[in-house]
């Protein structure tokens, strides 16, 4: 970046700009065009340009002077988020990222799920960066293998499954791989273009073969067994995913009283449905129920496409002013190969690729329960994640590119989705007691995730009263057990989570506490406001700031 004058928005604007340049994947997420690279470079030293670059704006946004209240907010989102970046990528956390579900491992491969399929031109961009995967898993195995020699290695559970997802994106599992599916769709190209898609499918498929033989043979006998990062890692990953300076353990005593609160409730809707059943004898009643139920992966699409699109219409009557061009809200069944559950890409900053709801299920399931699912498309979609992140993007004259684009949050972003099912109960659209035991059990998994995350990583004891394990120290064992047993949570997702939270140390916890803040600052506003107090223009004024960390989002919201 250049150092001449400039202001807090053109800073911001400008780091983005060449953060994509750096980093083709943001570029193509973001909506950008790419540039001479097709995929990032993960080796030591493509970390250490992004990591200069980082540094750089932040020296230069530290050196100058707010023009006015929203470059004020501007450089407050700014510091904080990228000042978190360079601490991350001077504790080597950026070039050992390895996990299940967030790396560049996964980012490689979902890339191409924002890849437009519908000309000669774009399965041309598609054939091109799948012919680049030889040198960007090249880079890759080079960081992860720099960061290794620096003692800085994933667990080896994280190996262990990264290289099973690597198998199933290469075809090694069941003889189908993710490039070789994908190029099967291209229509009406010319056959030269057809074997250039082959072969760059061929390419990237044995790049990810490549990837797996790496992670067993040269990583994995480097890993460490143990699964706890330990408080000072957990700490870092924390402030990056909350925005706030935690007192973990106060945040660990709250889990438990709020997964207590929620526990209650649920066996008085369990008892309305099936009258003495445990959790457990309820859900299984609803599981059975023909109400609940839907038969197929494309019938599983349209129900949760149908009932978002009914959210959308009728929230944008109401409760919330939604521009023209949020109204479109794709939903999809995702590409087999990763962790089971729901996630919400972004739309572009045009809309022309608009916001889209992904549902990742396993290959071979084939009925689906409705009742444990309504609350998640709310949750993903509208008034959820699409909601708040598509309000940023189209506040184009009030935020600048990083505070549209490139800034998430996850205790801002999953709080207020944590928060949003909250907000449809509170509206009525979670009236029927099948649905609400799903939407509860969707608290009590976050709440359950506040206090196994940080038990875990931390390797706090369980207390007294808890009823599970009294006095033992947090496992992984335990962590399962908890889940599985004290939840009513799919199976096939509890197992997949618990995998998760141990690569992804902090990130689990955000929601719950996330929503935590969104309900007390709506409260605080209530009270200053008293009969004058409106809710409609509270969350239309907090979801135009845009995204944030916890600690600048509770000043900001104090003045609403």
């Amino acid at each position: 970046m250049s150092t001449e004058a400039r202001g807090v928005h053109e800073i911001s604007n400008r780091y983005v700009e060449e953060l994509a340049e750096l980093d083709p994947i943001a570029a193509t997420t973001l909506g950008f065009s790419v540039g001479q690279r097709e995929l990032p470079d993960y080796s030591p030293d493509g970390h250490t340009e992004r990591g200069e670059l980082a540094r750089r704006a932040l020296a230069e946004i530290a050196a100058v002077e707010p023009d006015d209240e929203s470059e004020r907010i501007a450089k407050a989102v700014f510091t904080e988020r990228v000042g978190l970046d360079v601490e991350l990528h001077d504790a080597g956390a950026d070039m050992s990222a390895l996990n299940v579900i967030a790396s560049p491992v996964q980012e490689l491969r979902q890339v191409f799920d924002l890849m437009p399929g519908e000309n000669e031109r774009q399965w041309d961009d598609i054939a091109k960066r799948m012919s680049a995967m030889p040198e960007a898993v090249k880079g890759l195995t080079a960081g992860l293998s720099e960061a290794a020699a620096r003692g800085d290695v994933a667990a080896a559970r994280q190996v262990k499954r990264v290289a099973e997802q690597c198998d199933t994106w290469s075809g090694r599992t069941d003889g189908r791989s993710f490039f070789g599916d994908m190029v099967a769709r291209a229509e009406n190209v010319s056959p030269a273009l057809r074997d250039e898609l082959n072969a760059a499918a061929n390419l990237a498929s044995e790049s990810y073969a490549g990837l797996a033989d790496f992670l067993r043979g040269q990583l994995l006998p480097q890993a460490p067994a143990e699964d706890a990062v330990g408080e000072e890692r957990y700490r870092l990953w924390s402030r990056y995913f909350t925005g706030a300076q935690l007192d973990l353990r106060e945040a660990y005593e709250w889990g438990w009283q709020e997964f207590a609160s929620i526990e209650a409730e649920m066996k008085r809707v369990a008892d309305r449905i099936k009258p003495s059943a445990t959790l457990a004898e309820a859900a299984a009643a609803l599981d059975a129920d023909p109400r609940y139920r839907v038969h197929g992966q494309r019938a599983f699409a349209q129900w949760m496409q149908r009932l978002s699109d009914q959210a959308l219409r009728d929230l944008s009557r109401t409760q919330f002013d939604v521009p023209e061009r949020l109204m479109n809200l794709e939903c999809r069944i995702a590409p087999p190969g990763g962790g089971t559950g729901a996630y919400y890409t972004p739309p572009t900053d045009d809309f022309s690729r608009p916001g889209r709801m992904w549902w990742s299920v396993p290959p071979d399931k084939d009925e689906y329960s409705t009742w444990r699912e309504v609350s998640t498309v709310y949750h993903e979609g509208v008034p959820g994640h699409h909601l708040q992140i598509a309000t940023a993007v189209h506040q184009a004259a009030r935020l600048n590119k990083f505070q549209r684009l490139s800034c998430f949050v996850s205790a801002h972003g999953e709080g207020w989705a944590l928060y949003a099912e909250r907000l449809m109960r509170e509206l009525g659209y979670l009236s029927d007691d099948g649905d609400l035991l799903g939407m509860l059990n969707e608290q009590l998994f976050r709440a359950a995730r506040v206090i196994v995350d940080i038990g875990m990583h931390l390797r706090l004891r369980i207390p007294e009263g808890t009823g599970f394990h009294e006095g033992e120290v947090w496992t992984p064992e335990l962590g399962l057990e908890f889940m599985l047993t004290r939840t009513i949570t799919d199976t096939a997702n509890v197992r997949d989570e618990i995998d998760r939270y141990l690569g992804w140390p902090g990130q689990a916890p955000s929601y719950k506490l996330g929503e935590r803040l969104w309900l007390s600052a709506r409260e605080e506003a209530r009270q200053r406001h008293g009969e004058e107090f409106d809710l409609k223009r509270f969350h239309r004024d907090a979801l135009e700031m845009g995204p944030m960390g916890l600690d600048t989002l509770r000043e900001q919201l104090s003045y609403l």
